[in-house]
């Protein structure tokens, strides 16, 4: 596609409801050190909430990790009082008073470490949302300071996947993974500290399990890594297919493709099962080999905690607190694993975000700009060069000239640049030589705002959003009044067709706009571009999709909206600007060719062999129709 019909170019709102959502594959960062340094600074303006995120996580974990202990305790005095009874010694009786207050006691903790985990997750939700929020502001805030040539290298669904996708993961890891973190590296040295005080032989024998854990773990992480990525990339395709043939399923259908539409998905589909499949066998292995090592682990325990038992080194309810113990020493270790590729994917996506806020952003606007007061719509291209690749020229040396009030149409073949001709006239590129003037100011000294709001624009593709059909036409003015809204209804030649509607200029217009027809959407843009009152229009091809009846509303709407104001009306049917006061012919970025519709006919060039070609079409089309 030439960079001519990118007609997104010149679209309001491009950012907007056409955007996909495809994910794009999770893998690991190109610089974990450096994107997690930055990372961390996101997380500088709450290190006071953080460190009691951190305490709480402390608290509420040594009361879980005591419990066991206790419970131990509560088994040894049960387990005396039965054995003295077994015995035969007088008076004897299990102490069930010492046995209730610590099941009472261990109430108490369980509810205090509750409250204290409920704590730690309501600070770190916030402090989650806060930098999620920080980030999608600084992406939003960086869109609108990009230039045009970065939305022209990048689909609107990589753009999205960026904003949304990787932000919403990052969100997640932060919420999650950060508390699961601290509690899991907390759990394990308190267990560790309280198997050792119960018996260091026993404590060592289990630590020893820990090389096999690792050691699988770091296997199967290496194998399923390949695999979770490939799968996180036919999603992506996946996803792709998928909003192609449901955004032209009717040219899918219109052409008979379907059969091919089906056969690519099972393609892809088969693919994403294979890669899933291997990515989810190979990492389910790992949960059975820890509770493998772990059941190795108990078994030691079992047979050396008996031997000390019965050489009274160590009581009956120890056993018991240290099984349970060596049921937790394998947990966090579980949760660690499965953090480090959280933590893993979760970098790349800050990294992806990173990369967007890197990028290279608009020229500044200059300290002294200039306004136009009162705009009058002079435009003057003079010694213009500019070129999409360096190595590839497009428009050189241009100059050319609009006076003010003047309509100026554009016409050329495809990719000739008359789009690009707009764009530099928006500044949505910057020259790469030479200058355009606005009433003698060049555009380089004033404020895109202030340059954007001179402009008016039709296009061929109109643009709507999901709201009233009042507010989409005060889209054109801020604060407009209901009168204004009417007002320019009515010049577009739309209200009566918006009055005919159920509920008039309170309708709803879906996401695509498809409720009303094409003619009708067209008009709307059209009272939008009246109701903004530009100094300069910008009119695209807007008739070349409707109906010979609604193209002479929609032409008579627009000259009402081109009266005392420059136009440059980009058009493919020269019957369209043959009232024009200037038409320049472009061809290979260059204007070949300038003058009336009939100083270009006369002069029999460029021009003129495209309308005789045009017209020839049209009369032999005439002639089949009345056979």
């Amino acid at each position: 596609m030439s960079k001519d019909s990118k007609r997104g170019g010149i679209r309001p709102g491009g950012f907007g409801h056409h955007g996909s959502h495809r994910g794009m594959p999770k893998q690991k960062a190109k610089d974990f050190k450096g994107t997690l340094v930055r990372f961390l600074g996101y997380l500088k303006p709450h290190r006071s909430i953080l460190v009691i995120v951190f305490f709480t996580a402390i608290l509420s974990t040594i009361f879980s990790i005591v419990a066991p202990k206790m419970l131990g305790m509560a088994t040894t005095k049960l387990f005396e009082g039965v054995m003295m009874k077994i015995k035969g010694v007088p008076n004897a009786s299990i102490d069930f008073h010492f046995i209730g207050r610590i099941l009472i006691t261990l109430l108490v903790f369980y509810l205090i470490s509750s409250l204290f985990m409920y704590l730690m997750q309501y600070l770190m939700s916030g402090v989650a949302q806060k930098i999620v929020y920080v980030l999608r502001k600084q992406i939003d805030e960086k869109i609108s300071r990009l230039p045009l040539s970065y939305f022209d290298k990048r689909t609107h669904g990589e753009v999205l996947s960026r904003a949304v996708n990787d932000t919403e993961n990052i969100s997640n890891t932060l919420q999650q993974g950060l508390t699961t973190a601290i509690t899991s590296l907390v759990t394990f040295i308190g267990v560790i500290v309280m198997m050792l005080s119960i018996n260091v032989l026993l404590t060592v024998l289990l630590i020893l399990t820990i090389p096999l854990s690792f050691i699988g773990i770091k296997w199967i992480s290496g194998k399923s890594q390949a695999h979770f990525i490939q799968q996180q990339k036919q999603i992506g395709n996946l996803n792709g297919h998928v909003e192609e043939m449901f955004t032209g399923h009717q040219v899918v259908k219109a052409f008979g493709r379907e059969k091919q539409a089906i056969e690519k998905f099972e393609t892809i589909n088969n693919t994403l099962y294979h890669s899933a499949w291997r990515a989810q066998f190979l990492s389910g292995i790992m949960m059975p080999l820890i509770m493998f090592t772990s059941n190795i682990g108990y078994v030691l325990i079992s047979v050396v905690g008996g031997i000390l038992v019965t050489k009274r080194m160590i009581e009956i309810g120890d056993i018991q607190a240290f099984i349970q113990y060596a049921r937790q020493f394998t947990q966090p270790l579980t949760q660690i694993a499965n953090i480090s590729n959280l933590i893993q994917s979760t970098m790349a996506s800050a990294e992806r975000v990173f990369e967007v806020l890197d990028e290279k952003e608009n020229i500044p606007d200059r300290k002294d700009v200039k306004v136009l007061s009162y705009p009058k719509g002079h435009v003057r291209f003079e010694n213009v060069s500019f070129r999409y690749k360096e190595e590839e020229a497009l428009i050189e040396d241009m100059t050319i000239e609009a006076k003010a009030g003047q309509s100026v149409a554009i016409v050329g073949p495809t990719g000739a640049g008359k789009t690009t001709l707009v764009n530099l006239l928006m500044r949505f590129y910057e020259l790469r030589s030479g200058h355009i003037f606005i009433d003698g100011i060049d555009i380089t000294d004033m404020k895109r705002q202030d340059l954007h709001q001179l402009f008016g624009m039709v296009l061929q593709e109109t643009w709507l959003f999901k709201g009233t059909i009042r507010d989409n036409i005060g889209y054109g003015k801020q604060g407009a009044s209901e009168e204004d809204i009417i007002a320019a209804a009515k010049a577009a030649n739309a209200d009566h067709f918006i009055r005919t509607l159920p509920d008039g200029y309170d309708t709803i217009l879906n996401e695509e706009g498809s409720n009303i027809s094409q003619g009708q959407k067209q008009l709307l843009t059209i009272a939008r571009a009246i109701l903004a009152n530009p100094a300069i229009l910008i009119l695209d091809e807007a008739t070349s999709s409707v109906d010979t009846r609604t193209e002479m509303h929609i032409q008579q709407a627009m000259n009402q909206l081109m009266k005392d104001r420059t136009s440059f009306i980009i058009a493919h049917r020269l019957s369209t600007i043959q009232d024009a006061d200037l038409i320049l012919v472009m061809d290979k970025g260059r204007v070949i060719e300038q003058g009336t519709h009939k100083f270009l006919l006369e002069k029999g060039g460029f021009y003129a062999e495209l309308y005789r070609s045009q017209f020839s079409e049209s009369d032999s089309f005439t002639e089949l129709k009345s056979i």
